[in-house]
């Protein structure tokens, strides 16, 4: 029989966790890169490695012709999607099983149910589970969305049906702005997901956000392994977790942990996935939806918990028994800090660029999750997550004094990171009171008054991909793939007078121009939202971007008539010239 070998369909520091385990659980990992992750710590720590051609999701890790091809031309038995990409897409489950592979995750049956918003919420009403008033079916046009606001109330949630992770969920807090959020929902889900549909609930108001792990094997076996907060948001994507959920009352605890295994039992459930809640400040309580799939925060579960989850994972999905078989007592108590490639002094906007220096911190109750290492390219096209910081203690207190002491600790050059962000909530009171917790889903849009400078941007070199040639080893053929950075980077071995690397002269800088509108991001120009020739208001949105899986809008800076120096669909450098009005 052939030895077990693990194709990790995904990137960064998920394909890395998933990579140790591997070694932890005895068998073989296979990575998979786009271009621009040749020398990625992933790449470089599994057994073996494959290029997938090309540096967008959807030509590489969106890809399932070719991640099967890989799996065929590598002799893999089982297939582990991580998170995000295509672990909740049914479609890919099914390819793999059909392929003849050992999926890691749980039967596409259950993720088509689980993974339709709708149909997830009526599961849950069939359980008992609690629920907010919504949409029984998704709505077709954005008439039904304003009556639905206007029969219910504001706030509402306008939620992608097939979404998942923060992407193709707006939230409509005035009446006048349900339209167009309606619109850049279904547009964020289309692009994330490939489907546009979305459903309309009431949306609490300053909700917390909880969650339970749940781990279920395929002999009916369903363990809640503990709660989860994680209200600690920006645009609907989690910054900070911690476990357990403090703050909890014991009847909220056991309602979640009760509802979570009903839903999954009812789903026949198999694997790692997570049952999520919200909960208001009054106390109402109410089932958001479930994500089948391994979470990021998962670490802090496996640290209060003492089980490696995807262990667990590839257990069941080799068709052995839970190791456990009811809820543990947490132990202690942890937080997961997210390491992202964002300045927080400028709204969380998302940076691209190489790391120039990356010293993480060390020493008792602190882990590292990374996927990048000094010198790596944090690239536009991909999730801006390079790293989690795990900090665990006995107590909450004293997993709050590690942290403070971990997050001085950690030095971060060459791109913007949240750092800044995450020492300053760690001083906060909302947060870190012993008596009372005041932060909520939206904490950092409305009560967050910390005012964090923003980084120095680094000057982004548009990056050259991937340089293809020939090589011969023992007569045979072999194509070579070299960064363009590294050819770039012996420029200085040529002789005097000549650059056979260099790709452009340094231009004269220029004073700046009023009239000009700059992206705040590397990433694609989605779409304008105003004509050319037309006249624009300032704080008008003009324009909306897309990078690093989030859609950032464009407002005029000025009043005037708008004219393009850029086209909708194209890749913009942060800093470039998108229009000017005057």
């Amino acid at each position: 029989m052939n030895a077990k070998k693990v194709l990790i369909a995904n990137r960064g520091e998920i394909a890395v966790r998933i990579i140790r385990a591997c070694r932890d659980y005895g068998i073989q990992s296979i990575a998979v890169y786009a271009e621009v992750d040749i020398d990625a710590p992933h790449v470089q720590l599994a057994d073996e490695a494959y290029a997938l051609g090309g540096n967008s999701p959807a030509e590489t890790y969106l890809n399932i012709p070719r991640l099967l091809a890989v799996a065929k031309q590598s002799g893999a038995t089982m297939v582990h999607p991580g998170y995000g990409f295509l672990s909740e897409r049914a479609e890919f489950a099914r390819a793999v099983i059909e392929a003849g592979l050992i999926w890691v995750g749980p039967n596409p049956e259950t993720i088509d149910e689980l993974g339709d918003k709708v149909k997830a919420r009526k599961l849950a009403q069939k359980v008992g589970a609690p629920l907010v008033v919504g949409t029984a079916e998704p709505v077709k046009e954005v008439q039904e969305v304003i009556a639905f606001a206007e029969q219910h109330g504001l706030p509402i949630a306008i939620k992608a049906a097939f979404g998942g992770g923060g992407r193709g969920l707006k939230v409509a807090w005035r009446l006048d702005e349900v339209a167009e959020l309606y619109h850049s929902a279904v547009r964020e889900a289309t692009a994330a997901f490939g489907r546009g549909e979305c459903f309309i609930e009431q949306f609490l108001d300053k909700p917390r956000h909880i969650e339970a792990q749940v781990i279920a094997d395929k002999h009916g076996q369903v363990v809640v392994l503990g709660t989860r907060d994680c209200s600690l948001q920006r645009r609907n994507q989690k910054l900070v977790e911690e476990a357990p959920a403090p703050f909890l009352t014991r009847e909220q605890r056991e309602r979640i942990h009760q509802s979570a295994k009903a839903i999954c039992a009812q789903a026949n459930y198999v694997g790692a996935g997570t049952v999520e809640f919200l909960l208001s400040a009054d106390g109402t309580l109410s089932f958001l939806e479930v994500n089948t799939r391994l979470q990021v925060e998962h670490p802090v579960t496996e640290e209060t918990t003492g089980l490696d989850l995807v262990i667990e994972q590839l257990r069941v999905a080799e068709g052995y028994p839970l190791s456990i078989q009811e809820a543990p007592v947490p132990r202690g108590h942890s937080f997961e800090f997210r390491i992202n490639a964002e300045d927080a002094g400028k709204g969380f906007l998302p940076t691209s660029g190489t790391i120039s220096e990356f010293t993480p911190p060390s020493g008792p109750g602190i882990r590292l999750d990374s996927g990048v290492v000094n010198g790596s390219r944090i690239p536009a096209t991909f999730d801006s997550l390079m790293a989690k910081l795990i900090v665990t203690g006995a107590t909450r207190e004293q997993a709050i004094f590690r942290a403070r002491r971990a997050l001085r600790e950690f030095k971060i050059g060459g791109v913007s990171s949240v750092l800044p962000f995450h020492q300053a909530v760690m001083e906060h009171p909302d947060f870190v009171s012993p008596d009372e917790f005041h932060v909520h889903t939206r904490w950092i849009e409305t009560d967050f008054a910390n005012e964090l400078e923003s980084s120095p941007r680094q000057a982004v070199k548009a990056d050259q991909g991937i340089i293809r040639t020939f090589i011969e080893i023992d007569g045979r053929r072999h194509e070579l793939g070299v960064p363009s950075d590294l050819l770039a980077g012996l420029a200085h071995l040529a002789p005097v007078g000549e650059q056979p690397f260099s790709s452009s002269a340094i231009k004269e800088q220029l004073p700046e121009d009023p009239r000009q509108v700059k992206s705040p991001i590397s990433g694609i120009l989605h779409c304008w939202m105003v004509k050319e020739g037309e006249q624009v208001n300032a704080g008008d949105v003009i324009a909306v971007m897309e990078a690093m899986k989030m859609e950032v809008q464009i407002h005029a800076h000025r009043s005037g008539k708008i004219t393009f120096c850029a086209q909708a669909g194209s890749y913009q450098n942060a800093e470039s010239v998108l229009a000017n009005i005057g």
